[in-house]
Parts: structure tokens; sequence; C-alpha cells
């Protein structure tokens, strides 16, 4: 049996492949008789003795290739192979691979797990008519709502359309990140129906992390960095109005912690009145504020609000205006720095 299986949804695509696990048996079964290999290595005589193993006390056996169909993009394929192969042996590789695995034994699934794929991919082309494909994009808008509703109704909850509106756009298309959020609001309400609030005040800044270096970036001026670290969030599926509020929220309190240390408050007091909870965010909030002058942080913020306001009327859409404000700022110091 061949699975190929692909997107950026990692959450539906990893459970996708617990489900094909579960068809081999319990934990035992699963671990004794599987094996991951990386694709953009492997060589075709690996592949074969991989899939070519008896199952051990179990009717089949999984063998899990990642990357393999992404070797033959066209772009990998032009730089691999320039240097190593010609144009015939570019095509024997994939037609050797297509024709192995288009008769694998019976008592192998094989699942070939890839980010993307494109339809003019050699070895896609070979082995799609054979195989069970799926994908698994990245949810938004309706389909995001129906996801979020079906998991709350699976997990014994109920939850209004505001809080569900509120959490599409605070956590994004990233479906790890709103499992646990929808896991923690179902405690948290202990029976009753999720509200608006709720999901306020439960959802936690999953990109708290990346969040304080995206800051960190931006009060240096340093674009590049600001803007990788944007794309990134942003491809692994988080909201930009969520984003944005991670950034405001963290240097108005960057600002106020600076406000504080002025007036010798302790460090107790501090993490008291910012509702800090963790360790490692007083920590950080406390470094930004002793690295930055007050009036870079306050330009900063001031910035912050101007961008949420032009997401809130709809001037700019949420992506443009992050990359507009990142450009803004970091654009101010070259000015500075050529007068």
């Amino acid at each position: 049996m061949l699975y190929i299986l692909s997107g950026q949804d990692g959450f539906s695509l990893a459970q996708s492949l617990e489900e094909i696990k579960r068809g081999i048996g319990d934990g035992v079964a699963v671990a004794t008789n599987t094996t991951t290999l990386e694709g953009r290595q492997i060589a075709l005589e690996q592949l074969r003795a991989a899939c070519e193993t008896a199952p051990f006390l179990a009717e089949r056996r999984l063998v899990i290739v990642k990357g393999l169909l992404d070797r033959f993009e066209a772009k990998n394929r032009s730089r691999r192979w320039k240097k190593t192969t010609s144009t015939a042996n570019q095509q024997d590789e994939y037609k050797s691979m297509g024709a192995y695995i288009a008769g694998i034994p019976d008592s192998t699934i094989l699942v070939l797990i890839e980010d993307r794929i494109r339809s003019n991919n050699p070895l896609f082309r070979e082995l799609s008519a054979k195989a069970e494909v799926k994908s698994f994009p990245f949810l938004r808008d309706a389909k995001l709502r129906q996801w979020i509703q079906k998991r709350v109704t699976d997990e014994g909850g109920s939850i209004t359309p505001q809080a569900m509106a509120l959490l599409t756009k605070l956590v994004g298309s990233n479906l790890w990140i709103m499992a646990s959020e929808i896991n923690k609001l179902i405690l948290f309400t202990s029976g009753r129906r999720i509200e608006e609030e709720d999901a306020r005040i439960v959802v936690s800044r999953a990109e708290q992390a990346s969040g304080f270096t995206m800051v960190d970036a931006i009060l240096e001026f340093k674009s590049g960095e600001a803007e990788r670290l944007l794309q990134q969030l942003l491809q692994g599926g988080a909201a930009p109005a969520y984003l944005l509020v991670i950034l405001t929220r963290q240097v108005q309190m960057v600002v106020r912690a600076k406000e504080m240390g002025g007036q010798r408050i302790s460090k107790i007091e501090i993490q008291r009145r910012l509702g800090l909870t963790s360790e490692f965010a007083l920590r950080k909030t406390l470094e930004q504020a002793s690295r930055y002058p007050m009036e870079r942080l306050k330009q900063v913020y001031r910035k912050l609000l101007e961008a949420d306001l032009s997401i809130k009327t709809g001037r700019y859409g949420g992506e443009l205006t992050l990359n507009i404000l990142i450009a803004e700022l970091c654009q101010r110091v070259k000015r500075r720095q050529t007068a």
C-alpha cells in the first residue's frame, strides 16, 4: 500500500499518519515494525532493504520516507544533478525509484511525506495513480471555523461564534496551537459554553519566544532579521493580527518595566504589576528595558498602535501591514545615518 501525504498543515497530516499506524496494531507492533528514512539522501537499495524486511509479529510493516519527491523537484534536480549525473541518469533514477515503489511487497505500507508537491514532479507523476494521495493545506476562514467547532464538540464543549472568531484571529491556521488552546479553554470553562472573554484570557502567547526575538530585531533596526522571523511565523500559520498583539503587548510591557525600573521598584513587584507568571518572560522584559532608550521604545509602540488601526479599519491586510511596519521602522535609521 502506498500513501503520499503533503501540505503545510502538519497537525492534520500527523493525524492521518496515526490512522495508518493504527492499522498495523498496538503501540508495540507499530514501534517494532516502523522505519523512517530521509528521502533526500536515500539510495534505492536502502529503500528496498527497508521495504522487503519481513514484519515482526504483525501482518504489515510501515516505512515512512520524508522528502523523496522533493528530491526530484526541478530546482533540486538541476542543483544536485549538475555535479553528479548525466541527463540519462537523472531519468533512470526517478524511473527506477518509481518502478520499485509501484511493486513493493503487500506486507509493506509505504508513506511518502512532503511539504509540497508540484504537479510536474516526475516521480509524483509516476506514482500518483497507484497511491492514495492526501493534501493538507492550511485551513482558513469557514473551513478553519468548522474545524474549531468540530474539535470543541468532540472534546465535549461548546463555543460561541464570537469566541470562535477571536480564536481564528489570535491563533490562525496552526492547528497544533489551536488544539492546545481549545483543550485549555475546555478545562477553563468547566462545562459551560466558551465565550469570547474566555478566549481572550486563556489563549497563550505560543510564539512568545519568537516575539521577543522579533522585538529585539525591530528595536535594533535589523530589518532582515525581523522580516525573516515574520515570514517564519506567518508560514507556520500564525495570524498577522495575533503577531501584532504579541509585539504590541511586549513593547508595552517593556515601556512599563522601564518606567518602573526608574522608580526603583523591585523585580517581584514589577512581575506582579505586569501580570507575568513566567520567569523567562520577566527576564527578557527586564533585559529589553535595560538595553533600549525610552524614545525608541515609545516610537515603536506608537507605530504598532498605528498598524493595529490600519488592520481594524481595513486600510491594509494584516500581512502587508506588518511588512510595511518593519520596513518603516528600519528605514528611519538609514535616513538618520545618511543625514
